[in-house]
């Protein structure tokens, strides 16, 4: 059907979500379909239903990815059909964060004269629920304060958070099997070594190198529900005595000395102060962190979808050079690093797929809004890394003993383990 409202909104949507950009672009890459069945776009294309006028007011009081991501969020937009292919015909609006969309004054006139003939012009709606105020830094209420019945839909079986491994894995439960082994295998773990697990998640790590490894683990979790998650899960696995979760303040840790120090840092990034992990870290110990990193370059923070509705402390990725030199500077010697990208990406995808699978049960567990903000988050995550926006890297490195070894007290009679 191409007549009716659809007709109309295609050339206003083109222009509030791309600007200036709107004349080379041409007609949006995607079908629309509008409140009274109406449709344009080519029909195979990935369609954005715009149910409600609420959306086409959020998108003009904020042009560009904000606009797009409330009305997504409200459920006032859907998207039918492949997400990814449908985020990724737009990914040049995902990526203008809160910047405002550029319009020359004819445009202007003309989206206000056809938002006036759609009964779509009105007061500013309020943000989502689930969005975080300005300013917001503390994220105590954020995306992890979901139960952990919906993070075993969202993650899999045991709730692992970190990236799966898929050189020959098949599946995503393969693929998390393989990442812990080769996590435990570079840190080269001994029975009795003690171990910090700087994000614990749900447990996953902690519980396995305890049971498969013998290892004390001590593990710093985001939430008081993860703690309390990883208690009752040793308690039943019997490591009451050998995995204990504590808050998530890196002083949870107390003063040391711990023979290995991990970080999977999964769906978020990852900030611990350096010259403190030198500090825990005993004489030959090793440090293990999965890392989101950015490309170089100039970086300015500004507001976005991640900072608004994922994690509002991490207002920037860092270079893996940056991470590299301080944790140098710290007294650290980094002794290889491995580009997770492809593998990251694919997990994602992995995450995206459970979340859509189990739809029904998760927006029962956290809510409709909340699950929408994953799994647009996901997607767009994916999207980011498999076009080398971002990436994953993971580094190790050792704090030398006093004779300059790295590690010998840690992997003595052992074989450096690498893929």
């Amino acid at each position: 059907m191409h007549d009716g409202v659809a007709s109309r909104l295609a050339p206003l949507l083109t222009k509030i979500m791309l600007g200036e950009d709107a004349g080379a672009a041409g007609d949006l890459p995607i079908r629309v379909r509008a409140w009274d069945g109406s449709a344009v776009g080519p029909p195979g294309a990935p369609a954005f239903v715009i149910r409600h006028r609420r959306a086409l007011r959020r998108m003009l009081w904020k042009p560009g990815e904000m606009g797009l991501v409330r009305a997504y969020v409200a459920g006032e937009l859907d998207i039918e059909g492949d997400v990814f292919a449908a985020l990724g015909a737009v990914q040049r609006v995902m990526r203008s964060g809160d910047e405002p969309i550029r319009l020359s004054s004819d445009d202007k006139r003309d989206i206000v004269r056809t938002a006036v003939t759609l009964g779509a012009v009105g007061p500013e709606p309020k943000p989502p629920p689930e969005e975080f105020a300005p300013g917001r830094g503390d994220g105590a209420e954020g995306p992890l304060g979901a139960s952990a019945a919906f993070f075993a839909r969202l993650l899999g079986p045991g709730l692992p958070h970190g990236t799966g491994l898929w050189d020959e894995a098949v599946d995503l439960e393969e693929a998390q099997r393989a990442a812990i082994a080769s996590v435990t295998g570079r840190l080269g773990l001994f029975r009795g070594a003690r171990v910090l697990d700087l994000s614990c998640g749900w447990g996953e790590f902690a519980c396995h190198a305890a049971e498969q490894h013998g290892v004390r683990v001590i593990g710093l979790a985001r939430t008081a529900d993860q703690a309390e998650h990883v208690r009752l899960r040793a308690e039943e696995a019997g490591l009451a005595d050998r995995v204990e979760a504590r808050g998530w303040d890196l002083a949870a840790a107390g003063d040391g000395p711990y023979d290995a120090i991990v970080g999977l840092a999964g769906v978020e990034a990852l900030e611990r102060p350096t010259d403190r992990l030198y500090e825990l870290l005993a004489p030959g110990g090793r440090l293990l962190l999965q890392q989101p990193v950015r490309r170089p370059g100039p970086h300015r923070i500004r507001r976005t979808f991640t900072t608004s509705y994922m994690f509002p402390e991490d207002g920037r990725l860092r270079p893996l050079g940056e991470i590299v030199g301080e944790l140098e500077e710290a007294g650290l010697e980094v002794r290889w690093t491995d580009a997770l990208r492809e593998h990251h990406a694919r997990t994602l995808r992995a995450w995206a797929a459970n979340l859509q699978r189990h739809w029904t049960e998760c927006a029962e567990l956290a809510g409709p809004g909340r699950v929408r903000v994953w799994l647009l988050y996901l997607a767009a995550s994916a999207l980011a890394c498999e076009s080398g926006r971002i990436g994953v890297h993971e580094v190790c490195a050792v704090r030398r003993d006093r004779d300059g070894r790295a590690g010998a007290t840690l992997v003595e009679g052992q074989a450096i383990v690498s893929r």
